[in-house]
Order: C-alpha cells, then structure tokens, then sequence
C-alpha cells in the first residue's frame, strides 16, 4: 500500500467517524416520538416543532460555520460541535417538561451546523482527486451507519431502562468517540491549515459567490433532498402502522433496511461517480427511481411483505445519488472557498428538515399517511431540475476545478 493511499484512508476514515456521531445524534430522538408523545402528552406536530427548531439553528449557524472553517482550520471547528451536539443531547435526558425540549433542541442545532463544512474541507484539501468520489461516498455511509445505530441503541436501552437513560447513554457514547477522533486527529490540524484568502477578497465577494446560479440550484437541491427524507426517517414507522396494519417491530425493521439499502446505494454511487462524466443524470435518474417507489408505498397495495423490500429499495435508490451531487458541487466550489460553499448548499438540508416535519406530523395527525408518502415522492421529482440546472450552468461557465481545495 503506497504512502498517498493509506494517508487517504486514514484522513476518511477519522472524518467519516466524526459523521458517524453526528448522524447518530441527529437520531437519537425521532425513534422515542411514540413514547414522548404519550408520556409529554403532545401531538405529532408539537414533537415535529422539536426537529424544525434544531435544523433552524443548524441551517442558519451552517453558513457561519463554513466561514469559521475556512478561517480558523476545520478541526477545531469539528470538534467544538462534536462536543456540544452530544452535551445537547445528553441534557435532553433532563429536560423536565415538552417546553424544555425546545431550547436543548436549538443548542443540538448549533452543535450539528459544522459538520459539513468540516468534513468536506478537510476531504477536498486532504484526499487525493481520483479517490475524491469514493471519499464522499464513504464520508455518507459512515453518516447512514449513525443513523442505523441510533435505533438500535435508543431503542433497546429505552426497553430496559426508559427513554431519559437512553438519552443519557447516546450522549455519554459521543462525547467518547469525540475523544478519540480528537486523540487521532491531533496531527491532521497542521497538515491541512486554512488557505491563506486572496488579496482583495472579502465578505461582500463570499456573498455575491454564494449567489451565484449553481450554487443556488444545489441549496434548493438540499431543501428539496431532505423535505423528502426526513419525512421517511422522522415518521414513516408510524405512516407504514397506519397504512398496511404493520406491527412495530416490522414498521422500525423498515425503516432500518431503508437506511441499510441507502448506505449499499452510496457505496455503489462513490464507485460510479468515479467513472462517470454526467453525474446530473446518475443523480436524476436515481431520483427518479425513488419517487416512483414511494408512490407505490402510498398507494397502499403492497403486501405487508413487501413493504420492507421496497423501503430497502427507495434508499438505495437515494443513496446512489449522493456521491454525484457532491461531485456537482465541488465543481461549482471555487478554489479556498470549500467551507464556506458546502456550509451553505448543506444548509439547504437544515431548511428542507426545518419546513417538513410539521408538515409531516399534520397529515398524520389527519389520518392521511398515504398522503404524506404521496407529497414526498412529488418532492422528489422537483428535485430532478434542480441538480440538472447545477450541471447545465457549471458547464456553462466551465470554472476553474476544486482540486487541492
């Protein structure tokens, strides 16, 4: 193994483990939304409030976090969030009332807002450009095992010692791994200082470089990306009771093989995003297949089943897209520029989780599951002309690569 591949390998690994933490907290809470809202007495909209107020805080803190990256080094910015994404969740176990859930919520909020332009600064300017692709892709996956963990941990410690000590347990178990990504990364930091800014370029320039068109069309790419995910992640296991009759265990037992099925389709979207020249069409056509698949799960025909090798399927569908529309992005990303461009296109996410889970949680409050599964797959076929816009005017302007960024 030549010296560039296994410092490759090292770099994406420690990063892809930080993602892990931050995915896996994302979803400590949603899967206890059952309990709590017996328990706290709230409806499905008022719990929904609890997710809208934390990606509010990440999408508006994302940007800023993008900024800080490209000043002050992406490590000591990873790690700051780390700790107190995990503290957040921790002191969730705490809270004594619904009401107290919301501010603990926001500080969660700001601690999950500097992953993104974390991690694909410290990609962009560690990893060599032919394994870049395979990079994202791993970077994703390591994302997805978080979020297939957290389930299974909260849910299981929930069963034997009640949901305050499972929330307890997720946030003692990542500031842990906090402490071991900060141990082994302590020699990336001076490997991988900020680049230094370009004479004459100040707030004003980053400003009128966020609003350009491409960039702009994979923001809304996110919004629309995550409008439609967090709708399968946050309620499906209470939409998939309601429409086919599916008892809990096979409901959540969906919902994992849909994040298992994404995490296979990222693996495989790393490999061909390598090989591909148009990944606007490998990121449309993956898109395409998903919307079709959840319009099946809303039709409500599907043997009881099926209904988990379809969620399977729609997640690989998903995740194969990913690695693509992370490869449109960096070649909209002009050169120094990495923290600041993933901060605010991955902010999008933070929008799209902002807006949809109330949404969500009205339909089922409704007793319209169906109808909730019905707008998702719309949403997603939005999405096909956002990434296609991201191409068409990239290629038009034909900028300068990313490379080394």
């Amino acid at each position: 193994m030549d010296r560039s591949l296994r410092d490759d390998i090292r770099v994406i690994a420690l990063i892809g483990g930080g993602h892990t933490v931050s995915h896996f907290l994302q979803l400590t809470l949603p899967p206890l939304f059952p309990v709590l809202r017996v328990e706290l007495g709230v409806s499905w909209v008022a719990l929904g409030l609890i997710s809208s107020v934390f990606y509010a805080v990440s999408g508006i803190a994302q940007p800023v976090a993008g900024f800080l990256v490209d000043h002050f080094g992406a490590r000591r910015v990873l790690l700051s969030g780390m700790v107190l994404f995990a503290a957040a969740i921790a002191a969730t176990a705490l809270a004594p009332t619904y009401w107290a859930l919301l501010p603990i919520a926001g500080l969660a909020g700001l601690g999950n807002s500097v992953f993104h332009p974390a991690d694909y600064s410290m990609l962009n300017t560690a990893v060599s450009a032919r394994r870049i692709a395979r990079a994202y892709s791993v970077h994703q996956i390591s994302g997805n095992i978080g979020w297939v963990l957290a389930p299974l941990l909260v849910g299981t410690v929930t069963h034997v010692a009640g949901w305050r000590v499972a929330l307890l347990t997720a946030g003692g178990v990542a500031l842990a791994a906090t402490l071991v990504i900060a141990l082994q990364t302590a020699g990336l930091g001076p490997r991988m200082p900020p680049l230094a800014r370009v004479h004459g370029v100040g707030l004003r320039a980053d400003l009128r470089m966020l609003m350009a068109v491409p960039i702009l069309m994979a923001f809304g790419y996110f919004v629309l990306l995550t409008a439609s995910t967090s709708g399968i992640q946050t309620f499906a296991v209470p939409a998939l009771g309601a429409i086919y009759h599916a008892p809990l265990v096979l409901a959540t037992g969906a919902l994992t093989v849909y994040l298992v099925g994404n995490a296979s389709g990222v693996l495989t979207g790393g490999f061909l995003a390598d090989r591909a020249t148009r990944h606007d069409l490998v990121a449309a056509g993956g898109v395409l297949c998903a919307a079709a698949l959840t319009t099946l799960l809303a039709s409500g025909t599907l043997p009881l089943g099926a209904v988990s090798a379809v969620m399977a399927l729609t997640g690989f569908s998903m995740g194969v897209t990913a690695p693509s529309r992370d490869m449109l992005v960096r070649a909209a990303t002009p050169r120094g520029s990495s923290g600041k461009v993933f901060g605010f296109v991955y902010s999008g996410l933070d929008v799209g989780s902002l807006i949809a889970p109330p949404v969500y949680g009205w339909f089922l409050d409704r007793g319209q599951p169906r109808a909730m599964f019905g707008v998702i797959a719309a949403v997603m076929l939005v999405m096909i002309a956002t990434v296609v816009q991201v191409r068409r005017r990239v290629t038009r302007a034909h900028p300068a690569p990313a490379v080394g960024d």
